[in-house]
């Protein structure tokens, strides 16, 4: 068999004779491939021993507090002195595990989770303002259903080791009428005692094997692969042993030295906080990358000697002293590789403290394996919760109550890998912010979502918690790994920066269930590894009483430490690759302080993506950089003062206009700094640099019997901005922000509805995360993308060329579409729209039941809230319908998929007009109707529009004047009353009351269980019911062909201005003495977006995107879409 050497790491002072005793073994040996974990040997200070684990683990006690074992524990109460492990035994510790059957291959297969989330019916959290005992819980309950109408309540109990513990909450049943039940709950709410009521969640995970394609399998086993006949191939190069590690022997020298100076200092000096913390390091430029990147592409025989653990160990730093808690799938109290499992612990509903599922093992495995795969602190406290049950399923009071008792515990470190899009479970994420209050480090999967941007997943997205990400073995970032940015703060601010950390999530091998290793790929993989190194380094200065061990004190270290890849910006690798010496090394050193993440913003830098894609310029959108603070001092802090910006004047800083907000209060440990950077006129044609700093100072109080005064931080953040002369409007493009709302402040349902695996709409659309691909390939074709995170009436309409809304949710305020229409008309303002569906009946198919409100809700809106942006283009004689669109086709040589799209019922026919038209299927009545042959036939559908404006044309409709304080002017023959009895009375508030607008063709709210009336014959367009106005006329009832809908339109549209002119007589003759106006914007409309967006891209349509910016930026039309048009073939027709 062959035989390679894993790389050993030394600190240069290996004997002569081990060297040989080495070789000796390798050249004997033959058939046996015993892994030594490598170890740093200084006959000075260290003692290592290898040999195997003592016989008998100790005495394991079985501890009872309920006979279902939901509250039981087991308690290793063995020898907790030994700093020794077995080594490995099995050949190379990969796939060849005793229970191989219990998964796929590990060599071909990475691990997939996916979360789902659902409400318990009947069921509520009810949080209360302190701990208390059940009984004062109950009485405070009983207190507040006093006088109510509720008289079937209870309270869960709760079968778990916390349950004879003071608590924050109960899982109350209301088994009551609806008015009951809201009645009850209002008075709850009431109680002084209760803080809020949240539904109780179940949690559904789901763990899929996912083949590796064969470009990740040649990368991860590119030196492992053998021929398929079996044969022996020539044994690979190995790595040389390292004899002279610099950074190795730095750390040691350092470790040693300061060993020395705490034996000579007094320990009861207490800690300064600094005043400034040290610089950030520049970015890497090693010249051997090549060769380092070569020698990490085989897959390691230990994963913890590849990140240098081995060198603590060889110290006596294993892990010893720190209690770590893993939750997940649990552990059997019996398996092998496990030393010290202080306590098994059981908060499910399930009968069992064993791990049925392989994904618990492996993930503690990771953490604290003695043996064959090793983990990263084999002498470590484990603390197995098991909160999920083997069918993966579990509740947030599961969660809520296991967190309490690792508080309770005084847990140190904590695993979660999971994770899911839901951060408004609000009692789960306030649980977490309470969890790090009490200095429990939490470590977090950052998410498999990758590669899209904008899929963090939570609670690894929040500022307390150490968000983990994946990389491969030659240091690029896992595909599947989340990037960032966070999306809380979208639509109106800018996301922070996540994850925090990176290491190797590719086919990492762990513990498997009954022993042996298996190989295993995920974020969930990369989160055990950071776990462990965070355990492993935190028990290196457990002894060191001046070292402030707490959440951000240990993320400090591991930003501080982390080396950053080279070919991977900062919402893909954060700070970058974990690196356990220089980690280590910073934490040793640590006092008190103050950062911030990113410590420095430089668009000049490409890891700085994407400021570094587009520089500044006069008139330009501010840029948002969003700063995590991190306050080391203490878990609660304030910022004094106000952050001050610094200009270069030699640098050119007075050119920008800085503005700074923040969280004036830091809770916990963290807080949040919000920068605006725009260029001020100075800098009109100015080109170069500019430059200056913001200083910002915390203050938390004095911690400990010897300081006196408060502490006080004060930190730089460095600007280089680079700033180029003012663009030509017709290569300026407005991205409608505000517009865009996100899973889940609304329930917002998927823009494709084929997508089952992803049921809402939690992307957030930027063009920064789901639509990165579609502005990377704007700026290569010159343009400049802006981003509007504020209404219509709050930007310049002359300084841009094109408006791009894009799949928008919320509504616009009347004051928004009088001045679109009046910077398209006056200020020739050009407007593209990708639109998507919206369906009634489908969004009725998709409701579901919510317990907090006890009513069936539907989505807010469809894919897009069609309703509104018929309301913002009604005065251009356009509006899209409710036909779900879907299918292939073609568009000359383009091959084009549209997407659960929208259908256009009205557009303007005539000269500077294009109308495009395309047969699709009717994906909507496939969903309502499955049965119905109608939904396998293709129907001709017109999907694109393009309209030149004219003032002459539009000079009859009502004056486009903004007018904040109401709605748009009536014509005077025409009351406020009238339109809304034409419109629909629709409320433009919040998000909340767009199901006003699923009524608005007419008529009342309908109930559930009603069949639901199309809002404009959703399924046949030539019903006189497919009217998205209400206003309009019914068509007549002739025999028209179905296809021949340039007519249509065109009648739709000779008889909309008929009864417009009859209404705005008034209007006309006011404008009639105006001089003859010039041409005004353009506008475009295609009605789906899912050709620009990377979520589930099937075919892109960026070639119609520049199409369509060639048309409003510069009024040519391309040859392919003058051919396509239909509303010319029409004009042909009648003029025949």
């Amino acid at each position: 068999m062959r035989i390679r050497l894993v790389r050993l790491l030394t600190d240069g002072v290996f004997s002569l004779a081990f060297l040989m005793l080495l070789l000796l073994l390798l050249t004997a040996t033959t058939t046996i491939c015993t892994i030594v974990s490598a170890s740093v040997n200084n006959s000075s200070t260290i003692n290592q021993s290898f040999a195997p684990e003592r016989a008998g683990r100790g005495t394991l006690s079985y501890n009872s507090s309920d006979p279902d074992l939901g509250g039981s524990s087991w308690t290793d109460a063995g020898n907790r002195s030994s700093s020794t492990f077995e080594q490995p035994a099995k050949p190379c510790c990969d796939s060849n595990s005793t229970d191989r059957a219990s998964s796929p291959s590990a060599r071909t297969h990475r691990v997939v989770i996916e979360f789902s989330t659902k409400i318990v019916q009947n069921e509520y959290i009810v949080q209360f303002n302190g701990y208390y005992k059940p009984k004062e819980r109950e009485g405070f309950i009983q207190t507040a259903l006093n006088g109510s109408k509720v008289q079937k309540w209870r309270i869960l109990p709760r079968n778990n080791p916390a349950q004879d513990f003071p608590s924050d909450f109960d899982v109350l049943t209301l088994e009551e009428a609806v008015e009951f039940a809201d009645d009850g709950l209002a008075l709850l709410r009431t109680h002084p005692s209760i803080k809020s009521i949240s539904p109780q969640r179940m949690v559904h995970r789901a763990l899929k094997y996912v083949p590796l394609r064969q470009s990740e399998l040649d990368s991860a086993n590119e030196a492992t692969d053998e021929d398929e006949d079996g044969e022996q191939e020539p044994e690979l190069p190995e790595p040389e042993i390292e004899l002279d590690d610099t950074e190795t022997n730095d750390f040691i020298e350092f470790i040693q030295k300061r060993r020395l100076a705490t034996e000579d200092s007094s320990p009861s000096q207490p800690p300064a906080a600094a005043a400034q913390p040290p610089p950030p390091p520049p970015p890497p430029q090693s010249p051997s990358r090549h060769s380092n990147r070569r020698l990490l592409r085989a897959i390691p025989r230990q994963i913890t000697a590849l990140l240098k653990a081995d060198v603590l160990w060889g110290m006596g730093i294993t892990g010893q002293g720190v209690k770590v808690a893993v939750f997940d799938t649990g552990l059997a109290k019996s398996h092998p590789h496990f030393k010290r499992i202080k306590e098994r612990t059981n908060w499910t509903n399930e009968k069992t403290l064993d791990d049925g599922v392989s994904h618990g093992t492996f993930v503690a495995g990771i953490i604290a394996s003695s043996k064959e795969c090793l983990g990263f602190a084999p002498d470590a406290e484990l603390h197995i919760f098991r909160v999920f049950t083997n069918n993966q399923v579990s509740y947030t009071s599961w969660f809520l109550d296991a967190f309490n008792y690792a508080i309770l515990k005084k847990i140190n470190v904590l695993n979660l890998s999971i994770g899911g899009p839901d951060f408004l479970d609000q009692p789960f994420v306030d649980k977490v912010l309470e969890l790090s209050a009490n200095k429990v480090i939490m470590v977090s999967a950052i998410g498999n979502d990758g590669p899209l941007y904008g899929t963090l997943n939570n609670p690894g997205d929040q500022m307390d918690v150490i968000g983990v990400g994946g990389m491969d073995y030659a240091d690029n970032i896992a595909k599947f790994s989340s990037r960032g940015m966070t999306t809380w703060e979208l639509p109106y601010g800018y996301g922070r920066l996540k994850p925090d950390i990176v290491t190797y999530g590719s086919q990492v091998k762990g513990s498997n269930l009954n022993g042996g290793c298996k190989s295993l790929s995920g974020t969930s993989v990369a989160s055990p590894m950071v776990a462990g190194a965070v355990t492993l380094i935190a028990s290196g200065v457990l002894d060191r009483p001046e070292v402030d061990l707490n959440p951000a004190s240990m993320k400090q270290a591991l930003i501080e430490g982390a080396q950053r890849l080279t070919d991977n910006n900062m919402f893909e690798q954060g700070h970058g690759k974990l690196n356990i010496l220089r980690s280590m090394k910073a934490l040793a050193a640590y006092r008190p302080r103050v950062t911030l993440s990113p410590a420095y913003l430089d668009f000049t830098e490409d890891y700085m993506w994407p400021y570094t894609t587009q520089s500044l310029y006069y008139s330009s959108m501010p840029v948002i950089a969003n700063v995590t603070i991190l306050n080391g001092m203490g878990v609660i802090g304030r910022v004094i003062n106000r952050p001050t910006w610094h200009p270069y004047s030699n640098e050119h800083g007075e050119l920008l206009n800085v503005s700074i907000s923040y969280s004036e209060q830091l809770w916990p440990w963290s807080g949040w700094m919000a920068v605006h950077i725009g260029v001020n006129e100075a800098g009109r044609g100015f080109e170069g640099i500019a430059q200056g700093h913001i200083t910002l100072t915390v203050q938390s109080p004095a911690e400990g019997e010897n300081e006196r005064e408060p502490r006080n931080g004060t930190v730089s953040f460095a600007l280089k901005v680079r700033i180029i002369p003012q663009p030509p409007r017709q290569k300026r493009i407005l991205w409608d922000q505000y517009h865009s709302l996100r899973y889940p402040p609304g329930y917002l349902p998927r823009d494709n509805l084929k997508i089952k695996s992803d049921p809402l709409d939690w992307r957030a659309d930027h063009v920064h995360t789901n639509f990165k691909d579609m502005y990377t390939h704007l700026r290569n074709a010159g343009y400049y993308v802006e981003v509007l995170g504020a209404p219509y009436t709050c930007f310049n309409a002359s300084h841009y060329g094109t408006l791009l809304v894009v799949d928008p949710e919320e509504e616009f305020f009347p004051a928004e579409i009088a001045k679109l229409r009046e910077d398209v008309l006056d200020r020739q303002l050009s407007v593209i729209v990708f639109a998507d569906w919206y369906n009634t009946s489908v969004m009725r198919r998709i409701k579901f039941y919510d317990e907090n409100t006890r009513q069936w809700w539907m989505p807010d809106t469809g894919g897009a809230n069609v309703p509104a942006l018929n309301d913002l283009l009604r005065e251009f004689g356009i509006a899209l319908g409710d036909r779900v669109a879907d299918g292939y086709f073609d568009m000359r040589d383009h091959r084009m998929y549209y997407a659960s799209g929208a259908n256009i019922v009205r557009f303007p026919v005539g000269e500077g007009t294009i109308l495009i038209e395309r047969d699709l299927l009717d994906e909507g009545l496939a969903i309502t109707q499955p049965d119905e042959s109608r939904s396998k036939v293709r129907t001709r559908t017109a999907i694109l529009g393009m309209l030149q404006t004219d003032r002459r044309m539009y000079a009859r409709l009502q004056p486009a004047t903004p007018n904040p304080e109401g709605p748009p002017l009536a014509p005077p023959d025409e009351t406020l009353e009238d339109l809304e009895e034409e419109n629909g009375k629709i409320d433009r508030g919040a998000i909340i009351n767009k199901r006003i607008l699923l009524s608005a063709a007419g008529g009342a709210d309908l109930d559930e269980d009603e069949e639901v009336p199309n809002d404009g014959g959703e399924f046949n367009r030539d019903e006189a019911a497919n009217r998205i106005d209400a206003g309009e006329e019914p068509l007549p009832d002739d025999d028209r062909e179905a296809d021949d809908i340039g007519q249509l339109l065109r009648e739709r549209t000779k008889a909309a201005a008929h009864k417009q002119q009859q209404q705005h007589n008034s209007t006309t003759a006011r404008t009639a003495h105006r001089p003859e106006l010039t041409a005004g914007g353009r506008i475009a409309l295609y009605g789906d977006s899912n050709c620009l967006d990377s979520t589930h891209l099937e075919k892109p349509c960026f070639w119609l995107l520049d199409s369509l910016l060639e048309y409003t930026m510069t009024s040519h039309v391309t040859s392919l879409l003058r051919d396509l048009n239909v509303s010319r073939q029409t004009e042909q027709i009648e003029g025949g």
